[in-house]
């Protein structure tokens, strides 16, 4: 087994927009790194570093693959063991060829929600895949959604060569939980990547639980990034939080989006309202979660006439700023997210607010269906459309 270079080397890393140096490899960011300085939340860095859409690509020979990693899970007290590590899922030539746990490796532990952490070192563990069939090949390594994963050593018994250029358009995707998906059985579970390999695309997730709030910086990020489709899927957190209000609302819609089009004048751009939400749909936030587990409401439903936001109201404001933009901007699209999970199907929100894993892979193939035949938002160009 010869040990290949994560960095500088034939090796691509998709899905990171920045690589931070650990004492034990490479820890993948899906923000670029000049944003840190523009937020205060930790949260938000904590959900950056989760590697949704994030995969090493290469080609290789090799017959057997081993990966060193490094990941870092949750754990309150009273739990019995630290929380779910998720899946690696190996594709070869497009096709899955395995899937394995992620190892236990850092533990932070507290003693509830929001309380002090305190980290339980851990020890890089290794995955290993076997059995891959003879000859070169193209292999994407998908890390797991849900948990910081550092990279430490990718080893091979055979040649590691850089990936062909494919001629997939890039689709550039930022939006919530629902679209970061950790509740998905898998990182090729996620309904962005599930619709991604139905529209012979390549998807860069930059969603982030709990922090789609239209933030300045994300828009710069995506004005300055390459892309060929961008959606974007706003509002559960806003109204869930009670961030904003109609007047404030709007604006930052319509700035948010000036921001992207500075940089991608003519890119078809899907603005998407959210999924159904019974606990949001007519009573403004913020937001708890009861006894029973499921999310409720704590705004008071008199409050949407002073100004205050339900999923209701956010949904016509976006159909209302897509409809006044697309008499100069033809490009611009909107989607209701009930389109992709309705109020038929909210049994399949397990704690009122997010989808199951089944969910999700049924949102990726509506979302395909909506958005990639000829007569959608993301209708292949004569120029771009992907070879056979």
């Amino acid at each position: 087994m010869r040990t290949v270079p994560l960095v500088g080397g034939p090796v691509e890393l998709r899905g990171a927009l920045d690589l931070e140096k650990t004492s034990s490899g490479v820890m993948p960011r899906r923000l670029p790194a000049w944003t840190k300085e523009q937020y205060q939340d930790p949260s938000v860095y904590g959900v950056t570093v989760m590697p949704s859409g994030v995969r090493l690509v290469f080609r290789t020979d090799a017959r057997e693959l081993e990966f060193d990693v490094l990941t870092s899970t949750g754990q309150l007290d009273s739990d019995p063991g630290p929380r779910p590590t998720g899946m690696l899922e190996l594709l070869v030539d497009g096709a899955h060829a395995g899937r394995r746990r992620a190892p236990v490796g850092n533990v932070v532990r507290m003693a509830g929600p929001g309380a002090a952490q305190r980290v339980i070192p851990g020890k890089p563990g290794t995955v290993r895949f076997g059995g891959l069939a003879a000859g070169m090949k193209s292999v994407e390594l998908w890390l797991p959604q849900q948990t910081p994963t550092e990279l430490v050593a990718l080893r091979a018994d055979g040649e590691v060569l850089a990936p062909l250029p494919d001629g997939r358009r890039r689709w550039v995707h930022h939006g919530s939980s629902i679209s970061h998906c950790l509740e998905a059985d898998g990182p090729t579970g996620t309904w962005p990547v599930v619709a991604a390999a139905l529209g012979g695309v390549e998807v860069i997730n930059l969603s982030q639980a709990g922090n789609d709030m239209l933030d300045p910086y994300v828009a710069r990020t995506i004005r300055d990034m390459p892309a060929d489709l961008i959606s974007l899927k706003a509002g559960i957190n806003i109204v869930g939080l009670a961030t904003f209000r109609v007047r404030t609302f709007g604006p930052a819609v319509h700035g948010f989006l000036d921001t992207i089009r500075d940089g991608h004048p003519d890119t078809p751009l899907l603005l998407m309202s959210p999924v159904s939400c019974p606990a949001l749909e007519s009573t403004p936030g913020p937001t708890a979660i009861g006894r029973d587990g499921r999310i409720t409401a704590l705004g008071d439903p008199a409050d949407v006439a002073r100004g205050a936001l339900t999923l209701k109201v956010v949904r016509e404001e976006l159909a209302r700023i897509v409809a006044v933009r697309r008499a100069r901007d033809p490009h611009l699209h909107y989607l209701d997210g009930r389109e992709l999970l309705g109020p038929h199907e909210v049994a399949d929100l397990a704690d009122g607010l997010h989808p199951t894993a089944a969910a999700y892979r049924r949102m990726g193939k509506r979302f395909a269906a909506h958005a990639f035949p000829d007569d959608g938002p993301f209708h292949p160009h004569p120029l771009t459309r992907p070879a056979n």
